[in-house]
């Protein structure tokens, strides 16, 4: 089955970055569009960042201009490059390619 494996979540100060990086199996990265999204405590989940076979990068308002989303092809591996993070910005991250979910990482940007 595919597999999307997210990691490097964890506890930040506001203003201060923080990388996640989400693995792949089963399939490339490479082939096909991949996201970011986040889900808040007591909020939707909502999308953050995603990019396309071709590099095409795009960001949800929130975060664009803080927020970087690239990808390593040979290792099969998508990341998401968070900085100037603000308190808004808690929340579960998901790893996401059509119809396939990650399990989340929790970011957590508070003093």
């Amino acid at each position: 089955q595919v597999q999307l494996v997210e990691s490097g979540g964890g506890l930040v100060q506001p203003g201060g970055s923080l990388r996640l990086s989400c693995a792949a199996s089963r399939i490339m990265v490479s082939a096909y569009t991949m996201a970011w999204h986040r889900q808040a405590p007591g909020k939707q989940r909502e999308w953050v960042a995603s990019i396309t076979p071709g590099g095409d990068r795009n960001y949800a308002d929130s975060v664009k201009g803080r927020f970087t989303i690239s990808r390593d092809d040979a290792k099969n591996t998508v990341y998401l490059q968070m900085t100037s993070l603000k308190p808004e910005d808690t929340a579960v991250y998901y790893c996401f390619k059509n119809g396939f979910w990650g399990q989340g990482t929790q970011v957590t940007v508070s003093s």
